[in-house]
């Protein structure tokens, strides 16, 4: 009769060949391949000026995009939370929309309303200013990450809003606090882990998009577009899983202060 144990290690034989297979090696290689050009390689993104600069320029877009994303979702998710209407869920699947939508069909949005031949361009033409574009440069792609990460925002401030206890606003107005007052210590304290996590996922996201910068990021260098030059147009892999080391570490250092920084208030709640 066959032993439980060896029973369970026959089932987790495939998970673990699979897991080895397709995470672990890949993985170990990775970080083995700048050791192949010297140990300076895997300091290239700090060195070398352009990669330094295709790296602050990253840092500084996902930050930009990362606020404003967390201001305006805010302001959306909780109005939608406080406010009872006809057509609301309508409404909310609408704006969560563009979740569904792939990197390159919302740089294609960018590019038709103000590429060369976007709505934009047509417009300024018609009014004597000549063809006004800017879908191929920083404004392009904030514009494109915004649209990517306000949804998830929305919804998420709406969820954590419409579930919070409503009583502690109404207790801080009947003692005469303001909308400021309230705000401050009621609103920004209950949707603080919310703010964290998602905060968290849009900076991620907007370090490592790929697909709209891929359609944008002509006249504006990020990170991902130089990682996919290194390998595709030089073969330089050594340089490019560099990159991919330094873009991976900081995508999961801002994953892992967020989940930190919300462990004690989640266990305090």
């Amino acid at each position: 009769m066959t032993s439980p144990s060896r029973l369970l290690g026959a089932c987790a034989a495939p998970a673990v060949a699979f897991f080895a297979a397709f995470w672990l090696l890949p993985v170990v290689r990775l970080f083995a391949l700048p050791a192949e050009k010297g140990w300076a390689t895997y300091f290239a993104v700090l060195t070398d000026g352009r990669y330094l600069h295709s790296l602050l320029n990253t840092l500084g877009l996902a930050l930009v995009v990362t606020l404003t994303t967390l201001l305006l979702g805010g302001l959306v998710g909780i109005t939608l939370a406080r406010q009872r209407f006809a057509g609301k869920p309508l409404l909310l699947s609408l704006l969560t929309l563009p979740l569904s939508f792939p990197g390159v069909i919302i740089g294609f949005f960018i590019i038709l309303l103000g590429g060369r031949q976007g709505l934009v361009a047509d417009l300024t033409e018609w009014l004597g200013l000549g063809r006004t574009t800017f879908a191929y440069g920083l404004t392009g792609l904030f514009l494109g990450y915004l649209y990517f990460s306000l949804p998830r925002a929305i919804a998420s401030y709406t969820a954590a809003a419409s579930a919070m206890d409503m009583q502690l606003e109404e207790a801080a107005r009947s003692l005469g606090a303001s909308r400021w007052r309230v705000a401050r210590d009621v609103w920004i304290p209950e949707l603080a882990q919310t703010t964290l996590a998602c905060g968290a996922i849009v900076f991620a996201t907007a370090m490592g998009a790929f697909g709209t910068a891929f359609t944008l990021a002509s006249k504006f260098e990020v990170l991902p577009i130089t990682l996919y030059n290194e390998f595709t147009n030089y073969a330089n892999f050594a340089l490019a899983a560099s990159l991919s080391i330094t873009l991976g570490l900081i995508t999961w250092l801002s994953l892992f202060l967020a989940r930190h920084a919300a462990g004690p208030a989640a266990a305090g709640a």
